[in-house]
């Protein structure tokens, strides 16, 4: 099971570096082993006025990674704050996007462990 799944990570890591998708590069945090990624997503510009994802663009056991990481670019694109997972948060993006914002950034700072 682990060979084909090493196989498997291996053929999409090998397309991702041949054909990226446009705001996201990723690959195995180290080259001996292919079951720990990371990833580095380019967020939007700005809102998008398309609305929720298709049912296409959901996430199922057999999407491929590119087709995750593009979901993730996705959902940063268009957040669904009529069903987050963070009420309160929802709620803030909705009514105060300022301050939401604001948290937000303070939040990737520390975690990223830049000064705020």
């Amino acid at each position: 099971m682990a060979g084909s799944a090493l196989r498997r990570l291996m053929a999409e890591y090998k397309q991702l570096t041949l054909n990226p998708p446009e705001g996201i590069i990723a690959g195995p945090i180290n080259e001996e082993n292919f079951f720990e990624w990371e990833a580095l997503i380019t967020g939007p510009e700005g809102d998008d006025p398309m609305g929720y994802e298709s049912s296409a663009e959901r996430w199922s056991p057999v999407q491929s990674v590119e087709k995750i990481l593009l979901s993730v670019v996705s959902m940063l694109a268009e957040p669904n704050d009529e069903s987050g997972a963070n009420v309160d948060a929802a709620k803030m993006w909705r009514e105060n996007r300022e301050e939401f914002n604001k948290i937000a950034e303070r939040i990737v700072r520390r975690t990223l462990g830049i000064p705020t």
